[in-house]
């Protein structure tokens, strides 16, 4: 081969290898620099600066290059502060458990459904004792600040007035009343902490109270011996006692019950509570019941304690107002119920507070 051949062959290898050499060093420095987050954004940054110069000498629009956020387990650079004096060492308070913290109370408003069980069709009232809002008391015709008795009276009056004086959540009929021009009800009563009715003879009939801290009790006088009406903010005097500790327990007659009224068949409203004594089932029926019938529909609904109230003519049920039941004659007391949709009086719920706080209803004298 010729001397001057050979020698720009050499050349070339000799550049070419150059150029590897230079390409491979700077493509590893590359990727080296590449290798930290931060250079590659400024990288990223200036490219799309470039894209955006570009565009419109094209007159195209070009995907730009998506800045991302750090990833890389390197960390960024942070300046270091200026170191300071540390101060004298304190003696560290031992850690204090911080207080579980307390769930607010599920709000249930009051609710009124129509079902059937056993082929009976009912409207079945569920009040949640769990829920603040939910409050009951008694109502009294014409306003009354005590119920009718053999002393004084303040008579009667229609289903629809009462219903829209007290804006509740639901208003339904209470215990039993006599026939008579004094209008008497039966059986003592308490409500919103104040003794609206009381005879230091009465031992008829079953009673429901509700006690502090939104405790539910039944208790037949001639059985479990007479209730401690001043230990109840909510005390309601009826029956006969349809249910105890679970079971049909039906002794009308030995609780003081001759009326066939009361004894024979007849439209019913039952009130009762399951095991957990926090909710309460107030039940209109909407057919003739015996009373074991509707001792056996109050089970199958889940109580365990229960009791006949007033029926028949006297059975009504609002609900928000609205009239579900009409009463075939004036009412002398109605059960009200608030809730948080339809809440109870600033006045009732204070009474309210003021029972919590240990304040009991007083015995007339």
């Amino acid at each position: 081969m010729p001397q001057a051949h050979r020698t720009s062959t050499s050349s070339k290898i000799g550049r070419r290898a150059f150029l590897f050499l230079i390409g491979f060093a700077g493509s590893t420095l590359l990727a080296e620099w590449l290798s930290v987050w931060q250079n590659r954004q400024r990288l990223y940054a200036l490219l799309n600066q470039g894209i955006v110069w570009l565009e419109p000498h094209i007159g195209l629009t070009l995907p730009k290059i998506l800045v991302t956020t750090a990833t890389s387990t390197v960390p960024p650079v942070i300046p270091s502060p200026t170191p300071v004096a540390s101060p004298s060492p304190v003696a560290t308070p031992s850690p204090v458990a911080s207080p579980s913290p307390v769930a607010p109370p599920v709000r249930k408003p009051v609710e009124v459904q129509l079902k059937t069980l056993a082929g009976v069709q009912f409207y079945q009232t569920t009040i949640d004792l769990n829920d603040p809002e939910n409050l009951l008391t008694i109502g009294l015709a014409n306003n009354a600040s005590q119920a009718n008795s053999a002393v004084a009276t303040n008579g009667d009056e229609a289903f629809a007035p009462m219903v829209q004086r007290h804006q509740a959540a639901v208003v339904a009929n209470g215990t039993f009343f006599s026939k008579d021009a004094q209008k008497r009800v039966m059986g003592n009563l308490v409500a919103g902490g104040k003794i609206l009715k009381y005879s230091r003879w009465e031992n008829h009939g079953t009673t429901l109270g509700i006690t502090a801290n939104r405790e539910l009790e039944m208790i037949t006088a001639k059985v479990d011996g007479k209730p401690e009406w001043n230990q109840h903010w909510f005390s309601l005097t009826c029956g006969p006692r349809l249910l105890k500790q679970g079971k049909v327990w039906l002794a009308p007659k030995s609780e003081g019950f001759t009326d066939p009224h009361v004894l024979d068949r007849g439209y019913r409203t039952a009130i009762g509570f399951p095991a957990s004594r926090k909710q309460l089932y107030l039940v209109s029926f909407l057919a003739s019941l015996s009373l074991q019938q509707e001792a056996e529909i109050m089970q199958g609904l889940g109580c365990v304690e229960a009791m006949n109230l007033d029926g028949g003519a006297s059975m009504g049920l609002a609900y928000r107002g609205d009239v579900l039941i009409a009463p075939g004659r004036n009412l002398t007391n109605v059960i009200v119920v608030y809730d948080a949709q339809s809440p109870a009086p600033l006045a009732l719920k204070q009474a309210w507070m003021a029972f919590e706080q240990g304040v009991r209803p007083e015995y007339p004298s």
